[in-house]
């Protein structure tokens, strides 16, 4: 898969085959994708279980360094259905390196036209701003 040369990043085909399973199989709960730098593509870093939690993905997110995520958010509705929304999440802590910030950042719109049926973005710089909370709201 030939990607823009404007940043040169690639995209590892298992990315997307990765959210597929997570979008239409509900195979996984989360996935978190990182930029290999020596192979300029992104890949995938863990996927989580579907039977794990909101908090076990935020444990996954480094303290120090970006990523790119994919958070599949179940939640009910006032009217009491089961509903589901797709999270694209690019998590960039303040104290990350100024170069993995410049890389994920010039990536990130690049490898979210990648992902077909994410519904919100959030953009993240510490863990405050990625709250279960942020998401319900967003999800309403």
């Amino acid at each position: 898969m030939q990607s823009s040369a404007s940043s040169g990043m690639g995209v590892a085909a298992e990315c997307k085959e990765t959210f597929l399973e997570l979008q239409r199989k509900k195979a996984h709960r989360y996935v978190i994708f990182k930029i290999d730098e020596k192979g300029k593509e992104v890949v995938v870093e863990k996927t989580g279980a579907v039977t794990e939690s909101f908090d076990d993905f935020m444990g996954s997110l480094p303290e120090t360094d970006c990523r790119y995520a994919i958070y599949d958010f179940d939640f009910v509705t006032e009217e009491n259905c089961q509903k589901s929304k797709i999270f694209f999440i690019a998590w960039s802590p303040s104290v990350s390196r100024i170069r993995a910030k410049m890389l994920y950042a010039t990536s990130k719109q690049q490898f979210r036209r990648e992902l077909d049926g994410v519904h919100y973005e959030i953009q993240a710089t510490d863990p405050s701003e990625l709250d279960i909370e942020v998401l319900r709201d967003r999800a309403h």
